[in-house]
């Protein structure tokens, strides 16, 4: 697969993944959008249910994005890559949405790259400890409205990827 460097006729989608999923989208012509969706099981549908739901608000996203041609409008998925959990039940969602999303990206041929969450920190707080509020302050005070750390964490994630697309440093979203 070729690698368009997020070209500016592409969308660009980040984030945050868990029952509580994080986004923001940054559009061709500049503009970004964000918000927060759940994915929490509900009372009587089967475990897998909620990958699906969420595969489902990925399709949206595309159509969403989606120029009138075949092509998709996303350029790139940017995700925040956690490598620790507080508990079991938190690792495995966090599994589940991964998997989906990386098989989602597959099939659809759209770049997708993981963003160490002490990376994502350290670039929007200049440390790589921070809490979840001084993420949300972080955010807030680069004009976002912003209601959940969630969200806060999806537009960090995304102010990373539009600063690797500007070349402020090396990277690039990877195919696989």
């Amino acid at each position: 697969m070729h690698h368009q460097k997020n070209a500016p006729h592409c969308a660009i989608l980040a984030l945050d993944l868990g029952t509580t999923t994080g986004w923001a989208l940054s559009l061709p012509d500049g503009s970004v959008t964000h918000g927060f969706v759940s994915f929490k099981p509900q009372r009587f549908e089967g475990g897998g249910m909620r990958y699906l739901r969420f595969r489902r608000w990925l399709d949206e996203m595309l159509v969403t994005t989606g120029p009138s041609s075949v092509q998709s409008g996303l350029g790139a998925v940017y995700f925040e890559e956690v490598r620790r959990h507080l508990g079991v039940d938190a690792a495995h969602a966090y599994g589940g949405f991964l998997a989906t999303l990386a098989s989602w990206c597959e099939h659809q041929e759209i770049p997708y790259q993981g963003v160490p969450v002490g990376t994502i920190k350290r670039h929007v707080t200049g440390k790589g400890n921070a809490g979840k509020s001084e993420m949300v302050t972080a955010m807030k005070t680069r004009g976002y409205v912003v209601a959940d750390d969630n969200e806060a964490d999806a537009l960090a994630v995304l102010d990373w990827a539009l600063a690797q697309a500007d070349g402020r440093t090396a990277g690039g979203a990877r195919h696989g």
